[in-house]
């Protein structure tokens, strides 16, 4: 890279979507001079989406811990402040643009994504590890020379080279989601250095959670967190654009950052892209900087947008981050990441918009929770699978005065999975009863493998039902008789579809299934068990009727 190159803020390489539905590729500047008109985000992956987001929020934290909404230099001086401060610009209905230009062109030399001395996200030093092609730097195929991914919408050419635009998303994309697959570089091998484990990149490790608004200025503000969980301001705002010096040691450890932009922008990869005149070729991988996933009360919880979990089960106080479970619809998760239960904490994020909910700066507002998630294979040496889901509700069932009601959305879940658990013993059973085997002999066990098919078919019947359920609820204090209507409405709706279900599975039984069969040999069951359709659908019945009436 001798010379400069292609300037983020002048650059269009962010792809947004308009409130038409119309793609974009816009510049940094160009994207806070138009979020109240832009929908939202619209790159390759969500995941990479996010990546972006995490960005821009740095930005906006370097931005507004200095400078006011009229662009006068006015340091936060306390958590008041610094919450008056984000209520000005949410009013403002969209960003101040002369006091982010401004800011940005002071940093003008370090958003260049070629540039001799400091090219953006990227470091020189990054040549002495693996390198990769394009293909791997690609997050739609991660790619390698020893894997190759059969099924693509990206052939030829394409997985060779990429524009600069595309390359700068997934410079990002790496950097926060990379595998474990990267060798260390080739002078610590030789010197016999063993070098600590740095892990996948830092959003690898979190089920991220955040917040998505009607256009891309209310996400951006909504995720603008301007004081921690106990109302304290954060660290001085330190993004990694602005440091004096570009890190170049490998896989180096260091201090919880005290700041968002900080954090926002770590450097989970050395990285260093190679180019062909107008292309991007594919680049270099070292490892990066890492801290210690584990938090305490004591260390506080800077990292907002992750859910956590305490893996001793509240022996200590000590929590990491839980990612998503790929297998469950975002709802099931609610009592951990949003609602918060007795063995987890409430994610940050969901903390803050409390926090502005409950001073009405976002009254009656309806919530969007979205997660993403990069989901990897043998101790995280591969990519398997990248997903997102969301969710809808009001803000206001975050509030204190509304307890009761996320109580009710609480018990309403665990409805659902004692519904399931009747759903699955009911076709187990059934399937025993046409000739199934519970034999672990057998693939999978063949009654098992049915019943969990049918308890996921069960889950994916009430999704919508539930989703629309809970973005109906509009709590309201001390209004006992409309919360229990809404919870036996709810009950009413999943005992109907779980009655269906079962009938469709007697219906398909066949004749084998009612008459039924008695086992002889042990494995399984005891001698003399004796399973009929019949049979199970009366437990069936008489278990969801206990279980609606509980």
């Amino acid at each position: 890279m001798n010379d400069k190159d292609f300037n983020l803020l002048d650059e269009p390489w962010i792809r947004v979507i308009d409130k038409d539905c119309g793609i974009h590729e816009v510049s940094l500047i160009g994207l806070f001079e138009d979020a109240h008109v832009y929908r939202d985000l619209c790159g390759e992956l969500p995941t990479q989406d996010f990546a972006v987001l995490r960005l821009l929020l740095a930005v906006l934290h370097t931005v507004f811990s200095r400078y006011d909404e009229n662009g006068d230099e006015r340091l936060l001086e306390d958590s008041d402040d610094a919450l008056e401060r984000w209520k000005e610009l949410w009013e403002n209905r969209k960003f101040p643009m002369e006091v982010i230009t401004e800011y940005l062109e002071s940093q003008r030399e370090n958003f260049y994504l070629f540039h001799p001395e400091r090219p953006f996200y990227q470091c020189e030093h990054a040549k002495a590890g693996t390198e990769y092609s394009a293909s791997k730097l690609n997050g739609n195929l991660s790619e390698s020379s020893n894997k190759l991914r059969l099924f693509t919408d990206i052939s030829g050419k394409a997985k060779e080279e990429m524009t600069f635009a595309e390359a700068a998303r997934w410079l990002l994309y790496v950097n926060a989601y990379d595998d474990t697959s990267a060798k260390p570089s080739g002078e610590a091998r030789k010197q016999g250095i063993k070098l600590p484990s740095v892990g996948v990149g830092w959003l690898g490790k979190l089920g991220i959670i955040f917040v998505t608004g009607e256009n891309l200025f209310e996400t951006l503000m909504l995720n603008l967190i301007m004081v921690n969980e106990n109302e304290e301001l954060l660290g001085k705002e330190m993004p990694v654009w602005e440091r004096k010096k570009i890190a170049d040691g490998e896989r180096t450890q260091i201090p919880v950052p005290d700041n968002l932009s900080e954090l926002y922008t770590l450097q989970s990869r050395r990285l260093y892209l190679k180019r062909k005149e107008k292309k991007v070729t594919g680049y270099y991988l070292l490892g990066g900087d890492f801290f210690d996933r584990e938090f305490n009360t004591g260390a506080g919880f800077l990292e907002p947008m992750t859910i956590w979990k305490n893996p001793d089960n509240k022996k200590t106080d000590v929590y990491i981050p839980r990612r998503h479970d790929g297998s469950k619809q975002f709802w099931r998760d609610c009592p951990v990441a949003v609602l918060g239960d007795k063995g987890n904490r409430q994610p940050g994020i969901i903390l803050w918009i409390k926090n502005l909910e409950e001073r009405d700066w976002i009254k009656n507002y309806d919530l969007n929770l979205k997660i993403v998630s990069v989901q990897y294979g043998d101790k995280d040496f591969f990519v398997t699978n990248v997903f997102s889901d969301s969710l809808q509700m009001h803000a206001s069932l975050l509030s204190d005065m509304n307890v009761s009601w996320r109580n009710m959305v609480l018990d309403s879940i665990g409805f659902c999975d004692t519904v399931a658990k009747k759903i699955w013993s009911l076709a187990k059973d059934i399937n025993l009863s046409s000739g199934g085997s519970n034999s672990t002999k057998e693939s999978k066990g063949t009654s098992v493998f049915f019943a969990e098919n049918v308890k996921a078919d069960f889950y994916n019947r009430i999704d919508g039902p539930f989703r629309r359920w809970l973005y109906g609820l509009n709590p309201e204090p001390d209004s006992d008789d409309r919360l229990y209507h809404e919870k036996e409405e709810w009950r009413r709706q999943c005992v109907g579809i779980a009655r269906e279900l079962g009938n469709e599975i007697i219906r398909q039984a066949g004749a084998a299934a009612i008459f039924g069969r008695t086992k002889s040999g042990s494995e399984d069951g005891k001698s003399g068990d004796t399973f009929s359709a019949a049979s199970a659908m009366n437990r069936f019945l008489s278990g969801l009727t206990a279980a609606e009436k509980g």
